[in-house]
């Protein structure tokens, strides 16, 4: 059995983390797996979004897999240190958009791969819960820094100080996530969300999202002239008339959307 699915239509790849007798538990195989697809995935030109999700309705991922890391004393500094067993930066390397599809539980190393994804859309089967400190190790992929500013650091530290499950709804109304849905709309509503980015062009794409994340790594007067510098740059190589193109093309497509509504 392959423990990641991956699926390849209409520029949309779709990763399946496949271990759901183990609530998707990232073993050292699946982790070197993932990063691997994605890295391979993000270098071809078809693949213009992905959509990171877990098998079955029960976990998107427990986290790193604590029975093989028990047995494995070498283990714990492997999640770290080697990029071909880290998936989190794989996906934060990645130029293209990634949507989380949260269908179950994301437990510690899961909450930080759904915390690496640019996107999270959540089942009401989802929860999220930081366990690090009660198994008596601090994270090493980006959740002590990047909950606290998702959420707050009175909240993040509330969950990562107690190990409690946060559900679905306060979670969308923290802001953890985009939106939730029935667990049989989970995936329609990833594929839609996906279809509308892959209509843009992709090396646009990636410097939108390139400026997104370069900023939020800087104050916010740097941020600023960041953006200034690199608008400029890019906005200088636009032609008029293209311009006016695709502003008919937005507009047609803003009255498509307000029919359908």
């Amino acid at each position: 059995m392959s423990l990641l699915l991956v699926e390849v239509a209409d520029g949309i790849a779709t990763l399946t983390l496949n271990r759901p007798e183990a609530m998707n538990a990232l073993s050292r195989a699946l982790r070197v797996e993932l990063a691997a697809t994605v890295r391979r995935l993000a270098a071809d030109p078809a693949v213009r979004v992905f959509i990171l999700t877990g098998a079955g309705e029960r976990a998107f991922s427990a986290g790193l897999d604590l029975k093989e890391l028990g047995q494995d004393p070498a283990a714990m500094a492997d999640t770290t240190a080697k990029d071909d067993a880290n998936p989190v930066r794989a996906i934060e390397e990645c130029a293209r958009p990634v949507i989380g599809a949260i269908n179950g539980v994301a437990i510690t190393g899961g909450f930080e791969l759904a915390l690496a994804c640019d996107i999270l859309l959540a089942s009401t089967n989802a929860r999220f819960a930081d366990t690090h400190a009660r198994v008596g190790i601090l994270p090493g992929w980006g959740l002590s820094q990047k909950l606290p500013r998702l959420i707050g650091p009175s909240r993040a530290k509330e969950l990562s100080f107690t190990g409690n499950f946060l559900d679905a709804t306060t979670a969308e109304r923290w802001g953890l996530v985009n939106r939730v849905v029935a667990p049989q709309d989970l995936m329609p509503a990833a594929r839609r969300l996906a279809a509308d980015i892959a209509g843009i062009d992709p090396a646009f794409l990636a410097a939108y999202k390139r400026l997104i994340d370069d900023g939020l790594a800087l104050p916010l007067g740097p941020a600023l002239r960041l953006e200034t510098e690199r608008s400029s740059a890019a906005n200088a190589m636009v032609r008029p008339e293209d311009v006016a193109r695709r502003r008919q093309a937005v507009l047609a497509r803003g009255r498509d959307q307000q029919a359908a509504g």
